[in-house]
């Protein structure tokens, strides 16, 4: 009979491991001697000592799962309990107790965190949603397009709640982005509507402007198409092909208009030009008339300038003020001349200035006679009252002795 600590063989190969309970039998060994069966075993003992040892390593250092560690903690159990090994069976039953507390203890703190985990992506997938909700009412569609994209990428990488509760939140950002591709189709719809009725107004509007473009109607053409500009802006834009060709066709149409308006306006131009160089001499002409020294052969050269003159075509508008004035002093000076002539020989005017003078000037002379009269009685005061009557005679006399001498008188 063989024996150590923890184990003994019998007579018959029985070998037996003691513990706490007393003797269990482990197996019957045949083939060897006692010792060779005892040190089997208890090589069976230290492979469990390592597969404890390695279970607890991965327990500590991976993130092994509670289910894998309890069904491998389960394994050695069994072994344990079933006795086929010879060695402190007791302390490895306690390492494997430890271990189970081990992993209930990490399967609370993965389901607390599990937990922490729902109501984070809880919360997450609700403001996913309510910004669903919120994007689907906007306006800007390419952005809050783009944005409920990244939204839906955003919601994969998040982790599932429960079924009902996933479902629901799902079902709300769903709609949400379901009503927003409806507005926007809707949208797009109209906007297509649009663009089309703008191609069809904007048809028209080429059509006419190029029936004008071959117009020699300068300023009535012109202003038409100034008009067609503006219900070219008033109509909105069409397709963005469809609007480029137009445009062309629209723009060609005017620029050969305004390119022949402007070819006619530079001839007129330059002639307009020349006109103005001899109206300006025809103008420095009649100045030479002034001052009037001989009234009939003044007018009758000035008639013969403005003959000259009316047969000379148009002049730039910018310089037609400052050149026609200079004709309009001439010919007032000649009318002014003319009247001052008609004043000085008008007969029925020279009658009146001459009775008017011959008025004044008796009333000044009997009003000095008055005048010496009342200062030789002494009576000063109306000496000094007729005085000043006289002056104002005397004013009088003198205005008209003026205007005589223009009659030559």
């Amino acid at each position: 009979m063989s024996s150590d600590p923890w184990g003994r063989v019998d007579e018959t190969g029985t070998v037996y491991v003691r513990t706490a309970e007393g003797e269990q039998v482990v197996g019957s060994w045949q083939a060897g001697s006692p010792e060779e069966a005892l040190a089997y075993f208890e090589r069976k003992y230290e492979g469990l000592v390592v597969e404890i040892g390695l279970l607890e390593k991965r327990v500590k250092t991976t993130d092994l799962s509670a289910k894998d560690a309890q069904s491998a903690i389960d394994h050695l159990l069994a072994q344990v309990d079933e006795h086929h090994a010879v060695g402190d069976l007791a302390a490895l039953r306690t390492r494997l107790d430890g271990l189970v507390a081990t992993v209930e203890a990490r399967r609370e703190e993965r389901k607390v965190q599990k937990a922490k985990q729902t109501d984070a992506a809880r919360e997450s997938k609700q403001a996913l949603v309510k910004e669903a909700e919120e994007l689907a009412q906007s306006d800007q569609w390419r952005s809050a397009g783009e944005r409920l994209r990244a939204l839906v990428d955003t919601w994969k990488g998040l982790p599932r709640l429960d079924r009902k509760s996933d479902d629901e939140l799902w079902h709300r950002f769903s709609h949400a982005r379901s009503a927003f591709s409806k507005r926007r189709k809707a949208h797009f719809a109209s906007l297509d509507a649009q663009r089309e009725e703008a191609r069809k107004a904007k048809e028209k509007l080429v059509a006419e402007a190029e029936s004008l473009s071959g117009s020699t109607d300068w300023g009535g053409t012109a202003a038409r198409y100034r008009e067609l500009m503006t219900d070219w802006k008033a109509a909105g834009r069409a397709q963005r092909e469809a609007e480029d060709d137009l445009w062309n066709r629209f723009r060609g149409a005017q620029d050969v208009f305004f390119a022949a308006r402007g070819e006619v306006f530079a001839e007129r131009d330059a002639e307009q030009t020349e006109n103005l160089k001899t109206k300006e001499e025809l103008a420095a002409e009649a100045e030479r008339l002034l001052p009037v020294k001989d009234l009939k052969a003044a007018r009758a050269a000035f008639r013969a300038l403005n003959e000259r003159w009316e047969a000379v075509g148009h002049v730039p508008r910018d310089a037609r003020p400052r050149v026609e004035g200079r004709m309009q002093t001439v010919e007032r000076a000649l009318q002014e001349s003319e009247e001052n002539e008609w004043r000085r020989t008008n007969p029925e005017a020279l009658a009146r200035a001459t009775g008017l003078t011959g008025q004044l000037q008796a009333a000044v002379d009997k009003l000095r006679t008055q005048i010496d009269t009342a200062r030789a009685s002494g009576n000063n005061a109306r000496a000094d009252k007729l005085a000043k009557e006289l002056e104002g005679r005397q004013a009088l006399l003198d205005q008209a002795l003026k205007g005589l001498q223009e009659f030559g008188g």
